[in-house]
């Protein structure tokens, strides 16, 4: 079979375009992946700032998961720790500008996750077999 003219640069341009997007999806999971990080995130947007707020709203997080979640979060400058010396000592996370970013990507997934979940439901109403929790 006879390779048609300029085909190498198709090639190179869509395994160059396919580096990029799977780098890019890398990083941001890298950064934002794993079970718990957006939750936490989208807790914090919902108001609850404390530790045992957002401990108590995130079903099944564990303190030491929580506590090295929001390490990571703030390291990449999604949070930052607020401590008010005085008795009781309190402290508080507050979300950071650059969490805004993250209100697309949460508002696509919370569609997706619905609509995912509706699916589920009316496969397994009609009989299909499906390995997603609901």
């Amino acid at each position: 079979m006879a390779k048609e003219k300029g085909q190498p640069e198709i090639n190179k341009a869509f395994t160059e375009e396919c580096n990029k997007v799977l780098t890019a999806v890398s990083d941001a999971l890298y950064v934002i992946g794993g079970k718990w990080k957006l939750m936490i995130i989208i807790a914090m947007a919902r108001g609850n700032n404390r530790f045992t707020e957002l401990q108590r709203q995130i079903t099944g997080i564990s303190a030491r998961v929580l506590s090295s979640e929001l390490k990571e979060l703030e390291i990449n400058g999604f949070i930052e720790k607020k401590v008010t010396v005085g008795y009781p000592v309190t402290i508080e996370y507050q979300l950071l500008p650059y969490s805004h970013m993250l209100e697309e990507l949460v508002g696509a997934m919370t569609k997706w996750g619905i609509q995912h979940r509706e699916k589920i439901k009316s496969e397994r109403a009609s009989g299909g077999a499906t390995s997603v929790r609901v």
